[in-house]
């Protein structure tokens, strides 16, 4: 069995050009992002082992916010989930295993989370 860490960033608000109803597609929506990155890991994490025997946990906000395209509409959440993904594969080759959920936040009526949940392994 192989160890792994799993570096986690939860519920970004995050207003996203998304949607393929006519209601949907003039303004962002705003998402709830969260993220959890399995990366590889070194043998022994010390008090004095740097970063860069980890990943920083900014990167995998970086990706959900400023590292969308601004301007880019997703048709589909799974589409923002999956370039989320991407951009994490692509920053680092210790990111093995990438979980992305996203709720739409305005089709809550009474405080439900519908979304999706988009998973996906280096390959």
């Amino acid at each position: 069995m192989t160890d792994t860490l799993l570096l986690e960033v939860n519920d970004l608000d995050v207003d996203v050009l998304t949607g393929i109803y006519s209601e949907e597609t003039h303004l962002p929506q705003p998402l709830r992002i969260s993220i959890a990155a399995d990366l590889k890991i070194q043998d022994r994490y010390e008090p004095d082992t740097p970063l860069d025997h980890s990943k920083n946990y900014m990167d995998l906000k970086h990706a959900a916010t400023s590292g969308l395209p601004e301007g880019v509409h997703f048709k589909l959440i799974e589409a923002v989930a999956d370039h989320i993904i991407e951009t994490l594969f692509l920053q680092d080759p210790s990111v093995l295993r990438v979980r992305v959920k996203i709720v739409k936040l305005l089709i809550s009526e009474n405080g439900e989370q519908i979304g999706i949940t988009l998973s996906r392994s280096r390959r």
